[in-house]
């Protein structure tokens, strides 16, 4: 159980220490990645952006993830999801989530220009992960950018999503990797929502190196 996220971002820095002095690109999940990002990034002494990425929600069950989308478009659902929900439900949940993103990129875009990955140490952050599905589109997108390392690092995660990140990513740190794995909030005291207006404040306020 962590107390919060700053709690469980300290322990993640803690493990990612190697990469102090290596100035790593820490792309944090919105929204609930970026107080943890910040952490780290300020941490490892690293630079702090978002990799806008969103689940795509079963049908009367949004918070349950079919699948997800990155803000490229590119979708990562398994043929068993697509059949079962269909074609025209996929669809149609992706265009909506694309949307969540480009309002979003619009959002975050004056305050931090996205920063290129390539040739880069980049650490994809999230306080955790159900199904792997969200990190693994992140990775996906960022991996045909050419960084010249892809760290997933995340609070908790059940062992087959962090199977799933393994075969993504060149490491995977997960702080908490078990199968009783019901919801990510259970495993922090306190998981209270994250605004966009807390992720300007974060991008805002943390430092990036020239």
């Amino acid at each position: 159980m962590f107390r919060d996220r700053l709690d469980a971002a300290r322990r993640l820095a803690d493990r990612l220490g190697d990469l102090r002095g290596h100035t790593p690109l820490i792309l944090a999940i919105p929204r609930g990645g970026v107080p943890m990002g910040r952490l780290i990034a300020d941490d490892l002494d690293g630079d702090l952006d978002v990799v806008l990425v969103h689940k795509l929600g079963a049908p009367g069950n949004p918070e349950y993830a079919i699948g997800a989308v990155a803000e490229d478009g590119s979708v990562q659902i398994s043929d068993r999801a697509r059949r079962l929900y269909g074609d025209d439900y996929v669809r149609e949940e992706t265009e909506a989530q694309l949307r969540v993103l480009r309002e979003r990129r619009r959002r975050y875009t004056p305050v931090r220009p996205p920063i290129d990955p390539a040739g880069r140490v980049v650490v994809v952050v999230d306080d955790g992960s159900a199904t792997g599905r969200t990190m693994v589109a992140a990775l996906a997108a960022l991996r045909a950018r050419r960084p010249e390392r892809l760290i997933a690092g995340l609070g908790a995660a059940p062992p087959d999503a962090v199977r799933a990140l393994e075969r993504d990513a060149d490491e995977v740190v997960c702080l908490t990797e078990t199968p009783d794995f019901y919801a990510v909030g259970q495993f922090f005291a306190d998981f209270a929502q994250v605004s966009d207006d807390d992720v300007v404040a974060a991008l805002r306020s943390s430092r990036q190196s020239g």
